[in-house]
């Protein structure tokens, strides 16, 4: 049997404590950690379809006429400084597309 103590701790919904954004934002690291979370799903994204298509970061780097150190940069999960036009040179390549949306 719970407390009285440990329900009162509880919202309406049944969570305990704040949301993750909320923490993030009183902490004053909310943008940072959504920029570097959309920069990992997209190196991963990158890096699987990569894989499906058998393609070396090298052939990559030939496809894009860049260097492989650029490639590097794209598919590292904690590189940020990558220009939107390098992320969508690199998604077309491997038969996608960059898709950006202001919510």
């Amino acid at each position: 049997m719970k407390s009285a103590e440990s329900n009162s701790l509880r919202n309406e919904k049944g969570y305990q404590g704040s949301t993750l954004d909320s923490f993030l934002q009183e902490e004053g690291v909310l943008e940072q950690m959504t920029s570097r979370a959309i920069k990992e799903v997209i190196a991963w994204q990158l890096g699987e379809a990569m894989r499906q298509r058998r393609m070396s970061k090298s052939a990559l780097a030939r496809v894009m006429r860049t260097s492989r150190t650029q490639v590097d940069r794209v598919l590292d999960p904690e590189n940020g400084n990558v220009t939107l036009e390098t992320l969508q040179k690199a998604a077309a390549v491997v038969g996608r597309r960059v898709e950006l949306q202001l919510v």
